[in-house]
């Protein structure tokens, strides 16, 4: 039976895993609603494997009948995939969404509101979202960015999405305290890009370290996340100028039809995608099993060192 804590429905196979202390790997669900059936439920379940063949279990975060799941089934999977009249859930409409009853796939903040309440410690998704170019007039700032200060999880992803400011963004982590490693990287991610010029604060080479910095950051600084960043492999990367380049154009093209707000972020993508031809699809793909890959190895390295520090306690007494 799933495993029902005062928020969020855990599945049993999720739940099984988090009481014997084993790897998991939490996801977002607003990838499958915003993406077109059936790539995006084969995308996910392609995903979804990259963590098992890593050892972990992979728990995607959506809300099901008015019910904030931590852990679907393939039928449930399959529903977001095909979409569901909500789409994407951020935090803002989750108590909405809640009380009404809605199924819909959650956004990395709202997500990450479930992946807290399971007691998940690691996070996988592509390209977190940030500040938007221009911000210093739209104010518009991602929720996710909100959600990393009060969550102490561990986000593994390739930088934040392309056309967002990675610099802006990354001032704001600084602002809210939040921790950025890049693992076996000097430089922040763009996602589709493995270079945008900015670097990171801190580089770590062994994801041993990374999760001792993850354990001392909660222990003794704060109960924000901890942003893991990790760049897209070269064969797979879009150049930068260029990316930077259809950005731009699609930007303005958006400012032209009007579309703003939550509707910015689908309608670059799309942009995006037809100038590639369709390759930034197989792109994003990419980056999500390479994101995925890594957090549960970091989930698996994250339960050996808590098994080893219980071990140690014991002796202790």
């Amino acid at each position: 039976m799933p495993v029902r804590s005062t928020t969020v429905v855990v599945s049993e196979e999720v739940g099984a895993a988090l009481a014997c202390r084993e790897p998991v790997v939490a996801m977002e669900t607003s990838v499958l609603t915003g993406g077109t059936y059936p790539h995006n439920l084969e995308t996910a379940l392609a995903v979804d494997q990259r963590a098992r063949d890593e050892g972990a279990v992979p728990a995607r975060v959506a809300l099901v009948d008015g019910v904030l799941r931590v852990g679907v089934t393939d039928t449930e999977l399959e529903l977001l995939a095909k979409g569901p009249a909500e789409g994407k859930i951020s935090t803002r409409d989750m108590a909405v969404a809640l009380h009404n009853g809605a199924t819909g796939g959650t956004t990395v903040s709202s997500s990450l509101v479930g992946a807290v309440e399971a007691g998940i410690r690691v996070f996988a998704v592509a390209g977190i979202g940030g500040v938007h170019r221009g911000a210093e007039v739209s104010f518009d700032i991602s929720a996710d960015l909100t959600e990393f200060s009060r969550s102490p999880v561990a986000v593994v992803c390739a930088g934040a999405k392309s056309l967002l400011d990675p610099a802006l963004t990354l001032e704001y982590l600084e602002t809210a305290g939040v921790p950025v490693i890049g693992y076996r990287s000097d430089e922040f991610p763009g996602y589709y890009t493995r270079t945008t010029g900015c670097p990171v604060p801190h580089r770590l080479d062994d994801l041993e370290d990374v999760v001792g910095v993850m354990h001392k950051h909660w222990a003794a600084v704060s109960a924000s996340s901890v942003l893991v960043t990790h760049p897209i492999s070269e064969e797979w990367s879009i150049d930068s100028d260029l990316l930077n380049s259809m950005v731009a154009s699609a930007l303005e093209e958006a400012r032209a039809t009007g579309a703003s707000g939550p509707d910015l972020t689908p309608f670059v993508l799309s942009a995006i995608a037809q100038a590639t031809d369709g390759r930034s699809a197989l792109v994003n793909r990419a980056v999500l099993e390479s994101t995925t890959r890594l957090a549960a190895r970091l989930a698996v390295v994250e339960a050996s060192v808590r098994s080893q520090h219980r071990m140690d306690a014991k002796e202790r007494t």
